[in-house]
Order: structure tokens, then sequence, then C-alpha cells
């Protein structure tokens, strides 16, 4: 100590049971902080930035990136949280709560002269016992589509209204189904999730296909087509400027006009090429029609050609949606118009543009099995939005979890509970010899926070529905959980309320690691200004 001090005497120090005190206060700032966005009935929050903006969330990876904690144990357990929703989609607020409680719990025994180091002994003891637990309540899933819309149901049920949950439940699951191929991983990034300002969220739609931010640039194009083909590419219908520096010298007004000619039918050679094909595909009386997507641009004189044609032709299409697109309607995204075949063509039933305002969107609808599809959020205001999005993002994710995990775990604060009585009775029955038996007695007590949280966010007494969980789980010895609505005991399995395999665990490995690193500090040393004071999660 008094070597660091003489290397930087305004280094500040904090030794000790002074150093437990500071981490301990953070970490219970950080939960009381979060404590009431938990479960279906929490509350939520309104964050305003500097700038004004507002964001009114109870998504607790949302308030943990936004908020300026500034606390550096508040900071790491925030850092913790979020890596949970990184890895896993959810249990963000859960982790935080965890955490916290585990230090609250181990304090009580660490004032009586218990040694941390005793108290962290036994949450490894528990924290592989709660593992096992945990793989002995799961139940196995075949991932069909009942219990995916029951993953769904419970995880958004905890981010918005239940009624915007039944509506949106549907939609993430079929969205998921869609483009999950045979041996091949899931790629969340083939569903796009596209925002209008437009009516309410109860109109939020799947849209089996896909839905572009833009519209055809020329005043006669169609603006809606039936049983279109569907040319994907990345071809320029416009004069390019070299890669290189370079000029052209001309000595005559004639020969500056046979420059732009050659210029000009360089052009138009590519744009005969694509009418050619669509004359092949699409001749008379055929109810047949034809739609470009390019990468990149199209001229005025090229989109003249083409409406003249009756091709509906758009421009400037996002390179994310080129991948999309062939999913969704078939065919292959092509480079060059040399070699146009029918082969590397999709195929839509419709094709319409939607004005909305100064905002034109595209729908490319009606394709035969898509394998990338669009979620069209709509929303009367941009809080409204961002909220439906967010839940979309943790539904998709819930049931991406269910199908890749191939187990469920009954929510509603079930496991948790269980896992509080199976450890108690772990102890009581003599497992675990020595002191260490009082950590484990500290984690089991700590895991009662998800169930108690859940009870105390829906208004009801804390300590009655435990006496009601613990009478009616000793006497059934079924896994029970808390019913938000009645304040009385369910049995979440047969109501459908399901949590993630993975979620769990990831949690029961997060807490416990980031609950003994905080334990057993014993000094935190900050050079420059003070923030160790005992007052904790300044959020």
């Amino acid at each position: 100590m008094a070597a660091i001090m003489s290397a930087n005497p305004r280094a500040e120090i904090a030794r000790a049971s002074e150093a437990l005190a500071i981490n301990i206060s953070a970490a219970m700032g950080v939960q009381d902080y979060i404590k009431s966005n938990l479960g279906p009935k929490g509350s939520m929050k309104m964050l305003v930035s500097g700038a004004g903006d507002i964001k009114i969330t109870k998504d607790g990876n949302v308030l943990m990136h936004e908020s300026q904690i500034k606390h550096p144990t508040a900071s790491l357990i925030a850092r913790a949280a979020t890596a949970q929703d990184d890895v896993t989609g959810d249990g963000t607020t859960s982790i935080v709560l965890l955490i916290g409680e585990l230090l609250k719990q181990a304090h009580v025994y660490i004032t009586e002269g218990l040694h941390p180091r005793l108290i962290t002994e036994g949450f490894d003891v528990a924290r592989t016992k709660a593992l096992e637990i945990l793989d002995k309540i799961s139940i196995k899933s075949d991932g069909n589509r009942d219990v995916l819309l029951e993953v769904a149901r419970t995880s958004l049920r905890t981010k918005v209204h239940h009624k915007i949950a039944d509506i949106l439940t549907p939609i993430v699951v079929d969205a998921v189904l869609a483009i999950r191929r045979k041996d091949e991983q899931i790629d969340l990034h083939m569903v796009e999730i596209m925002e209008m300002a437009h009516r309410t969220d109860a109109d939020t739609t799947l849209v089996r296909g896909l839905v572009l931010d833009h519209g055809a640039r020329h005043p006669d194009m169609p603006k809606r087509v039936e049983n279109a083909f569907i040319l994907t590419c990345n071809v320029s219908f416009e004069y390019e400027k070299t890669e290189v520096n370079s000029g052209f010298f001309y000595k005559s007004p004639e020969e500056r006009e046979k420059m732009v000619l050659a210029e000009r039918q360089f052009i138009l050679d590519r744009v005969n090429k694509v009418i050619a094909l669509k004359k092949q595909v699409c001749p008379p009386g055929s109810g047949k029609s034809f739609v470009i997507i390019n990468q990149k641009g199209i001229d005025p004189l090229s989109l003249d050609m083409f409406a003249k044609e009756g091709i509906m032709a758009l421009r400037r299409a996002k390179r994310r949606n080129m991948e999309r697109l062939t999913l969704a309607c078939g065919g292959s995204a092509v480079n060059s118009v040399d070699e146009l075949k029918e082969d590397a063509l999709g195929f839509a039933g419709s094709v319409y543009e939607h004005v909305l305002g100064e905002d034109k969107f595209t729908f490319v609808e009606d394709c035969k099995n898509p394998q990338s599809v669009t979620i069209l959020i709509r929303g009367p205001n941009r809080h409204t939005i961002i909220q439906v999005k967010e839940a979309v993002h943790d539904g998709l994710r819930a049931v991406l979890n269910v199908i890749e995990d191939g187990f469920v775990v009954p929510g509603a604060g079930a496991f948790e509970f269980a896992l509080h009585e199976e450890l108690m009775r772990f102890v009581t029955e003599g497992n675990i010899k020595g002191k260490s038996r009082f950590g484990v007695e500290a984690y089991a007590k700590a895991f009662l926070i998800i169930p108690k949280t859940l009870a105390q966010n829906a208004g009801y007494d804390t300590q009655d529905v435990m006496v009601k969980l613990q009478e009616e789980y000793r006497e059934s010895k079924k896994v029970v959980g808390v019913d938000c609505d009645t304040g009385n005991v369910m049995f979440p399995g047969e109501l459908g309320i399901w949590d993630n395999y993975r979620v769990k665990k990831q949690q029961i490995n997060t807490c416990s690691l980031i609950a003994t690193n905080l334990l057993l500090v014993d000094e935190i040393m900050r050079a420059g200004l003070s923030s160790l004071k005992a007052g904790g999660g300044d959020s």
C-alpha cells in the first residue's frame, strides 16, 4: 500500500471490509434500479437523453446499455448483464437481480464472521448442483409449433402488453419457421424487420416475402404487378466513371458526339438484353410481368425504356436485401447481363408500391416457399415502434433458442423456487460438510429473489406467496410458479409458460462467477477523482 501511495499520492484505496461494502452497495443499487421491471407485471422506465430524446422501455438490456452508470462495480454488473443478452437474447434483468441478491445474502454471513472464501466455495458447490437441477427440471422439446408459440408468448408478455404480445407471438414463430432449413443453422438476419409509422402496433404483420423501403423511380412504371418474374442484379445501368483517373480528348464536335453515343450504346446494350429476356419469359397475353431490383443505379433514359416495356424497376436496393431477395423469391443474383437465363429469375405472386406520406415502400409478396421473410412493424409513433421492435428481437431469439437447445424450462419463477427447495434439501441431508454449507444456503436463498419480485411487481404480498409455493411444492412434488394474475400457485407446464434452457444455464454460470469475483475483492484502487463512496449504483 505504501508503495502505491508513493508512486501515486492521489491514488485512493479501499481495503478489505470497506471494499466489500462498496461492491455490495453498488450491486444492490443496480438491483433496486431495475427490480421493478421484471416479469409481465413489471413497470416501465422512461430514459431521456441529453438531446431530449425519450425512450420508454422495460427491457433490461436497453436499460443497462443506455443508463449512464458510473460506479465501476455497477458498470461491471451492467456489462455482464448485457453480455447475457448478447449470448442468449434474454435474462438481463434476472442476472442483475441474482448478482445483487447473492452478494446481499453472502453479506449476512460475512457480518457474522464467516470468511468470503468459504462463501465462494459454497457458491461453487451450489452452482454445480444447480446445473444438475436444471437438467432434471428441463423438459425435452421437439420444436413443434405449439411449444414455440408458448415460449414466444412467455417472452413477449414480459416486454409488451399481453394483447400486443398475443398478436406478435404467431408472427415471430412463423418467421423463424419460414427461414428454418434442414441441417443448417438458422440465421435470424434473414428476417427483415421493417418499420412503418402508420396505424397501430396491433397492425404489425408478417410478410412472406420482402418489404423494401423505396419505390420505382419513373412515373409511368406500373405500381402493381401480378405473377412477376424477379431479376435480382448488381449491374450498373448508368454511365460510370473509370476506377482510375483518366481523360478522353477529342478534336471536333463530331468526335465528342461519337464518344457520347458510344457511351450510351454501352448502357443500351445492357438494357436491351434485359428487355429481350422479359419478352422471352412474358409473352403477350401470358399474364406474367417483370420486375428488376438492382443494387446499383439506373439512369433516366434506361428507366424510360423499362417503363415503355411495362417493367417495374427499382434501383439502389440495399446490399443486405440481395441475399434475402433470392431466398424469398428464388433465382440468383447476377453481376452481368451477358448470359441472362430464365434460371436466374425469381418469382413473386404480387409486387406493389405503397406510398405513405413522402415515403415509398415496395412489397414483394406471395412467394413460393420463402426462406426469407419480413416483419412489418406498425405504430402511431416512434416510441411504440421501438418498443415493439425490441420485443420482436427478443421473441425471435427465444424461439431460436428452443429449436437449438431442444429443451424448455418451466417459467413463472418455478425453476428458481425449485432450485431453492432442492439446494436446501441437499444441505439438510448432510451432503456438504464444513462452513461452506452456509455458502450453499446463501445461494439457495438468493434465487428466491425471482419469484418474490414477480409477486411483488404484481402487487401481492411476497411472504404469503412464498408460503403457498412451499406448501404446494412439498405436498404435490410438482414444479410450481407464481400466478401473477391471482397471486396463487400455478403449474407453469400445464399452462404453457416456458423459459429458455440456455438462458437459465447462462444465468447460473454468470451470476455465480461475478458474485464470486466481487466477494473476493479485498482492495479497490483508483487513481484520480473518488468514486469509492459506499452508496452504490449511480444509475
